[in-house]
């Protein structure tokens, strides 16, 4: 019991530390560390009520749920392909994403308004995701060689890669804007875009709760998995969906983030266990830790300057 309360805790304590860490640790604008808490209060000082509760506590939110998202969607799409590269990087569902935000961008930016544009993100990564299931075969089930789908998801993220770049050739008027989007980063988060991603996260969390038990039997071989009941194609699909919403939406706030879903879940398999029903909520905790302190220190090594936290 308490080998379990130290697990949860001890991720619990050093998320809170980085999440009051994050309200003033290298900004321009110092505010001292017990006025960024006063700030809360209804007598704080109204200088650092507006600074912490409008720009640096919605981009600390924001990083905290996009880091859980992304460490969410590397765990569904290793359990789905059984594979421990799998990632939304390396299966080339960011690197879709990223193009049809590009494209989009470039030629159609009216389209970029409101929740459209996490769902032209979740099209592009789908459409690059179904590519790379398609010409690996990963849609079989006892497909055989893993390692084919990676190496499917790297050619089609390649690709992406490429015509992303003739799209910044083409649209050389946009370019420096989409080339600081690319790099990947919350320095713009505000409110507006907690809230596109919100809904997602408690979509995450509903879904993480309701379908972890059920995952676990796809570490099972399909026919074990079958002969208790599950209908593993039904399955597979739901969790594949989940990925690209959450992939979608994640992409369209921050641009491409990478590292998040191939790292994260692996930690949290170490520190928890294989369990889905808890390594879930720990990948989302470890998530949400990995992107504060990146964001803390993209702020910090060229200080005052910063550095976009996906590099």
């Amino acid at each position: 019991m308490m080998k379990s309360a130290f697990r949860w805790g001890l991720p619990l304590i050093i998320l809170a530390f980085l999440l009051w860490g994050s309200l003033f640790l290298y900004y321009p604008i110092e505010i001292r560390p017990l006025a960024a808490l006063q700030a809360f209060l209804p007598d704080g000082d109204e200088i650092a009520k507006i600074t912490v509760t409008d720009l640096r506590l919605p981009r600390a939110l924001v990083g905290m749920i996009l880091g859980a998202n992304l460490a969410v969607a590397g765990a569904l799409l290793q359990t789905i392909t059984r594979n421990a590269l799998a990632s939304p990087t390396l299966l080339s569902v960011n690197s879709g994403a990223s193009l049809a935000m590009v494209t989009a961008s470039a030629f159609s930016p009216l389209i970029l308004s409101g929740y459209s544009i996490a769902l032209v993100a979740s099209i592009g990564g789908g459409i690059s995701w179904f590519v790379v299931m398609l010409i690996s075969n990963g849609w079989k089930d006892n497909s055989g060689d893993r390692s084919r789908v990676i190496l499917a998801g790297i050619a089609v993220s390649l690709l992406c890669a490429a015509l992303t770049k003739l799209v910044l050739i083409i649209a050389e008027d946009h370019a420096f804007g989409i080339m600081s989007w690319l790099a990947g980063g919350i320095a713009h988060a505000r409110w507006n875009e907690l809230l596109t991603l919100f809904p997602f996260f408690i979509l995450t969390a509903l879904f993480c709760l309701l379908f972890a038990s059920r995952l676990n039997l796809l570490n099972l071989s399909d026919e074990s998995a079958r002969s208790l009941g599950i209908n593993l194609f039904r399955l597979r699909w739901y969790a594949n969906i989940m990925a690209l919403l959450i992939v979608g939406s994640s992409v369209s706030v921050a641009g491409p983030v990478a590292f998040i879903g191939l790292l994260v879940p692996h930690l949290a398999r170490y520190w928890i266990g294989y369990d889905l029903r808890k390594s879930l909520p720990m990948a989302m905790l470890l998530g949400a830790i990995l992107m504060l302190a990146a964001d803390t220190i993209a702020r910090a090594v060229n200080f005052p300057s910063e550095v976009p936290a996906g590099a």
